[in-house]
């Protein structure tokens, strides 16, 4: 072998992640990776993230909106299924609406033996862990201030339950004269979506075990219906807020009526419903999956049914000739499944189709147009609009909305939905991050019942990767960086870490709350020489970018045949001021993985290998 025969190969590989086919199949393209994208074409580190507020969240959001006041003042609005949050000057303050207000004279019991108050309260259905506003109540047992929120902590038959208080109580006592209120807030949900059982819960001839079959009296093993997980919908009034958690009327939440933000009061006039939106231009609020009207001929909840307010009125939903409330029934699919704005229109899907909704004035009011068929949304939060393109990840598949509906071309596809929770899907968020021009989905792995990976979609380079915003944790909501200077998540770094707010992705912060992140890029098999013969590789030429101090390691794994072993030579530690990286190494076939931990950024430039024959064996 003559030096002369040795030549420089430059790795170029095509941008995004592509998982359509095996790692040798893939060749010229990136294979795999974590918290990396890529911008012009190169791969580069995410930016990290650091808490928001220190303020901690109950519960698990599932949506969460910013806006600003008519002083331009930021707010942030939370909905868990525990409480409904707002946020003012980083101040987290419980915004949750009381359900109902009970008069309590003469209804405590008092112990000695144990820090907990029972409560008498006629034909009054509480559960374990609905919280009471207490107000204006003496103290009881000698020593006991129940005043302020309290958890329920066991019930007892139907007017009597107990609530935790810090200490003791001075003496046993029945405290007939008191006085006050209880405000009772909305319960709590379930956090999970829950496949239903027993008796009467199977489809049709559902099995109980593997023989199949099901005697009449059996409880069914499968459900024929599902207990969804707790869900919100937010939208802004002007300044102010409305909220509606799924299967419940709409809150209102005025910004203005204190220096602080009080509790959300419930629309009694409003209709129960799955969501809603706030027409923009013509200002009526429309309720979808809504209860219906009722007439003569009887209404109630109709999963198909869109039905909206008078024009400016919240609180007006009787439809009447001097009004512009109403109701529409859409016909494909069976329930609606979420709604978003978008360019002269509100996009509506079902679990099977996609409609738009357009503003036309009385009589009719809106008009519906079905534009999509079988290309239903997975979850109540999984489409987003984006520079007048809607786009949605549905069952299997990803599409996009731009006049037409189509399928939207992706090299992850099998790499996610082969590791998905389906159980859970109703938990798929999607979130902008229009820095990088970039749409954002979090969505749970076929292992974690929350949210614990993502999948982005660069608009304008259409590049799909993959990977974990938080290494061991969940990120449940995403919003863009228009009300503040970066976007905003919530989530948990760890499975037994609090819930937060996060600042993610803050300009030059590449930590996960100070400490150092890691990231990796690898390639698919590439062939040396079009794999005729064996090369011998002896230097790499790095061209990185990097913030001053900062490394990243490199290794080349290579193999004779795509099932024969692999040979890793590595890692090797690249700086700025790395010009060669002296190795040897065979093989008919290499792939290159970069892989860092650190606390600033990188970006792949332009390497190249110097690779020589090695004889045909």
């Amino acid at each position: 072998m003559s030096s002369t025969d040795a030549r420089l190969i430059k790795l170029d590989f095509v941008p995004g992640f592509n998982r359509e086919s095996t790692q040798y199949a893939e060749e010229g393209k990136w294979f795999d990776g974590n918290r990396v994208r890529f911008r012009e074409g190169k791969p580069e580190n995410i930016r990290g993230y650091e808490k928001f507020s220190t303020d901690v969240i109950s519960g698990f959001p599932r949506e969460t909106i910013t806006w600003t006041d008519n002083q331009t003042r930021p707010y942030i609005a939370i909905g868990t299924n525990t409480n409904l949050y707002t946020v003012q000057n980083e101040t987290l303050y419980d915004s949750t609406p009381v359900v109902s207000i009970v008069s309590v004279a003469g209804n405590f019991q008092t112990f000695t033996t144990k820090a907990e108050v029972k409560v008498s309260v006629t034909n009054t259905t509480v559960q374990v862990a609905d919280r009471i506003v207490f107000t204006s109540v003496d103290t009881i047992g000698g020593n006991i201030d129940i005043n302020g929120i309290r958890a329920v902590t066991s019930v007892s038959g139907v007017s009597h339950f107990y609530v935790s208080v810090a200490t003791s109580a001075a003496s046993n006592s029945t405290d007939a004269g008191t006085t006050g209120s209880m405000l009772f807030l909305l319960p709590s949900e379930e956090s999970n979506s829950i496949q239903g059982l027993g008796y009467g819960a199977g489809v049709y001839n559902a099995g109980v075990s593997v023989s199949g079959a099901r005697a009449w009296n059996e409880a069914a093993s499968e459900g024929g219906f599902t207990f969804l997980a707790s869900m919100w919908g937010l939208d802004t009034w002007g300044e102010d807020l409305l909220a509606q958690r799924r299967g419940g009327r709409l809150f209102y939440l005025d910004i203005s009526a204190s220096s602080a933000p009080g509790r959300a009061i419930e629309v009694t006039a409003s209709p129960t419903a799955t969501t809603f939106l706030v027409s923009p231009n013509d200002r009526h609020v429309i309720c979808y999956g809504a209860r219906e009207f009722a007439t003569s001929v009887g209404g109630g909840e109709n999963p198909m049914l869109v039905r909206w307010s008078d024009q400016e009125d919240f609180t007006q939903w009787t439809p009447a000739i001097t009004n512009t409330s109403g109701e529409v029934i859409l016909a494909e699919g069976s329930r609606i499944i979420g709604a978003i704005r978008s360019r002269n229109a509100i996009n509506i899907w079902t679990d099977k189709a996609m409609y738009t909704q357009q503003f036309v004035g009385p009589p009719f009011v809106f008009s519906f147009t079905q534009v999509g068929s079988n290309c239903g949304l997975i979850g109540q939060h999984a489409a987003i609009n984006y520079d007048g393109i809607s786009f949605w990840m549905g069952e299997n598949n990803f599409y996009m909305y731009d006049g037409r509906t189509q399928v939207m071309p992706c090299t992850i596809r099998r790499q996610l939905f082969g590791n998905f929770n389906g159980s859970q899907k109703e938990k798929v968020y999607a979130g902008i991050n229009s820095e990088f021009k970039e749409i954002i989905w979090l969505y749970p792995t076929a292992n974690s019942d929350e949210p614990d990976a993502y999948v982005i979609y660069n608009v304008e380079e259409r590049t799909w990767v993959y990977g974990n915003l938080f290494a061991d944790g969940i990120v449940t909501t995403y919003n863009d960086r228009d009300i503040y200077s970066n976007t905003i998540t919530t989530g948990k770094t760890s499975a037994t870490a609090d819930m937060y707010i996060y600042n993610n992705e803050p300009q030059d912060i590449y930590t996960g709350e100070g400490n150092p992140l890691t990231s990796f890029i690898e390639t698919a098999y590439f062939d040396l020489d079009e794999g005729k013969q064996l090369l011998f590789a002896d230097r790499i030429i790095p061209d990185f970018s990097f913030t001053a101090g900062e490394t990243i390691d490199i290794s080349l794994n290579t193999k004779d045949y795509p099932n024969s072993t692999e040979r890793t030579k590595g890692p090797f530690t690249i700086s700025q001021n790395t010009t060669k990286v002296d190795m040897r190494t065979r093989g008919r076939q290499a792939s290159v993985r970069l892989s860092a931990t650190n606390t600033g950024g990188w970006r792949w430039g332009a390497l190249r290998l110097s690779v020589q024959p090695d004889g045909d064996r």
